[in-house]
């Protein structure tokens, strides 16, 4: 009798020790959350909104003017790490004193060895008109390099003979019946956020894999001359002050986004259409070198209109006297030395 009383209790305690064993409470959860919002959560959260990257948290612009006396060249160069992105024959036609070539494709893989080599200057990234290296930056800040800044205007404003800048420049808005000065933008619509591809589910993998992904796709521009021509078949994103909005005036419709950031959950506003481009145009090109590689990191389909208002009315009335502002003149050409391969 004790051994069947044995064999029930074996046969009771069995099964529910093979239930529970298999229970441990360790299953797998598997995140519904849209990679966009948890990688728009960790930006906003380590201070890497918009208005972050074009300040960084140092509250260091984005942007570096050249010094303002050739005394002061070679101190102001060797403050810095500087990365060339302008094409291999072009750096060896003239560059300036210490800098390094550096293909666009691999600014994050030279800034990472460099970093690793002991390197502890900020970086300066140098292109042609300073449109390029605004792009580089905004990704290199993004990436961890927090202190990265562009030279403003590139090389055309270092000296005469590099000059691309003043070729950019142009009014073919002048005049036109689709550019306005009247003070309401339109209301935007609303759309749903980018879907992510993304392998990675916390926010700083994520990051590091859109980074990376922008990077490889190359900087995404447009002309003033193609928007010009067809303002209907873009999303434009106009990024000045509500002042300057009506004052230089504005595409009809173009949607003023400054200020822009994610923690302002305005990112709704600046999705297009399936079939539009997302454009972004400033006074230089340069604030909209970064706004759009934000923007590309966030999934949208961004691009950066080259030369920004000087593209589309370098004469118009409402630019200050240089050298306040930022109306593209020959004043603003320097004569510093450069130095060949």
């Amino acid at each position: 009798m004790k051994k069947l009383s044995r064999l029930f209790i074996g046969l009771f305690i069995i099964p529910m020790f093979l239930l529970t064993s298999c229970d441990r409470g360790d299953d797998v959860v598997v995140s519904t959350t849209p990679k966009f919002n948890v990688l728009k959560d960790y930006m906003v959260a380590n201070s890497l909104d918009l208005d972050k990257i074009l300040t960084s948290t140092d509250n260091i612009s984005f942007i570096l003017d050249a010094p303002a006396a050739a005394l002061d060249v070679t101190t102001f160069l060797n403050t810095y790490y500087i990365m060339d992105v302008r094409a291999a024959a072009d750096f060896a036609t003239g560059r300036v004193a210490g800098a390094k070539n550096v293909a666009f494709a691999n600014i994050l893989t030279d800034a990472t060895a460099a970093k690793a080599a002991g390197n502890t200057k900020d970086i300066l990234v140098i292109c042609y008109t300073g449109q390029t290296a605004t792009y580089a930056t905004a990704l290199l800040r993004l990436y961890g390099f927090k202190n990265t800044r562009a030279l403003k205007w590139g090389m055309s404003g270092w000296n005469p003979a590099f000059d691309k800048y003043t070729a950019g420049i142009g009014n073919i808005v002048q005049g036109n019946s689709f550019w306005t000065n009247v003070a309401t933008p339109p209301t935007p619509p609303s759309y749903e956020v980018p879907t992510l591809s993304s392998s990675a589910s916390d926010g700083l993998a994520i990051l590091k894999q859109r980074v990376e992904a922008v990077v490889a796709e190359g900087t995404k521009t447009v002309t003033p001359a193609a928007v010009a021509a067809n303002p209907t078949g873009f999303f434009l994103n106009d990024y000045k002050s509500a002042a300057d909005y009506t004052g230089y005036g504005h595409f009809t419709t173009a949607y003023r986004i400054q200020p822009l950031t994610l923690a302002l959950n305005n990112h709704l506003n600046i999705n297009s259409s399936p079939t539009a481009k997302v454009v972004t145009y400033c006074y230089t090109g340069q604030t909209s070198g970064v706004v759009t590689a934000f923007l590309r990191v966030m999934g949208y389909d961004a691009y950066s209109m080259n030369f920004g208002m000087n593209g589309l009315w370098n004469e118009n009335p409402f630019w200050p006297a240089p050298p306040v502002g930022n109306k593209w003149v020959a004043s603003r050409i320097k004569s510093y030395p450069t130095v060949t391969n």
